[in-house]
């Protein structure tokens, strides 16, 4: 069966983006490469590896690229947690932003949040015993 193995985002500062992943967020470093070549650095971020069924994030850092316009076709990256509400106040306390704090979502019960990383990509954050039904 096919596996989404992981999704890519560009980023303006490699180190500040590895640091809000890691610490902020929980996940681990999964590994790093650099091209020297075509001048870029490639770092994978998650909770668990591709291997062992997780999806993971490819953070490119472009050497020669400080900022990216995020366009109007991301929407953002979802993150399911045992308690929204926990995990806005650990974000907030290391530093992140938290730009809707945990509430049901509009028109239903499931309880979310957003925060957004240094690069101003968007983290929905579902409470976990909600992540796989209908946002209702």
């Amino acid at each position: 069966m096919p596996q989404l193995l992981h999704t890519m985002i560009r980023v303006g500062d490699l180190d500040a983006s590895i640091k809000f992943y890691t610490e902020t967020m929980g996940m681990k470093l999964l590994r790093k490469s650099e091209n020297p070549e075509y001048r870029y650095t490639l770092a994978f971020v998650g909770y668990g590896t591709e291997s062992e069924g997780a999806a993971v994030i490819e953070l490119t850092f472009n050497w020669d690229t400080d900022r990216y316009d995020l366009g109007t076709g991301f929407g953002h990256l979802a993150i399911g947690v045992h308690d929204v509400a926990a995990t806005c106040e650990q974000i907030s306390a290391g530093g992140g932003k938290v730009v809707r704090p945990a509430g049901p979502v509009a028109g239903g019960t499931t309880v979310i949040a957003f925060v957004e990383d240094p690069d101003g990509y968007k983290i929905e954050l579902i409470e976990r015993r909600q992540a796989e039904s209908a946002l209702g």
